[in-house]
């Protein structure tokens, strides 16, 4: 539900994705910072262990190839 009006807040989705390319803690910076900066996006969190990405966002504001090309950007492949 929407804090401001009331109404039915937006349909957020989870994904989890895998990402190649990431090894130390600044990849794992630099992944989160570029998809948490992207809009809709409520939460990014990497797992180096496990090479994964996990992302909550708002479908209606971001896309998954939205997603997958500030990972590129970034310098980094999700598989």
């Amino acid at each position: 539900m929407c804090k401001s009006c009331g109404g039915p807040g937006p349909e957020l989705q989870h994904i989890t994705v895998t990402v190649e390319g990431m090894s130390c803690g600044h990849c794992k910076n630099a992944v989160e910072k570029a998809v948490k900066g992207l809009p809709g996006v409520l939460a990014a969190e990497v797992d180096l262990a496990a090479k994964s990405l996990q992302v909550d966002f708002d479908p209606a504001k971001t896309s998954l190839q939205d997603i997958k090309d500030v990972v590129e950007d970034a310098g980094y492949t999700i598989a």
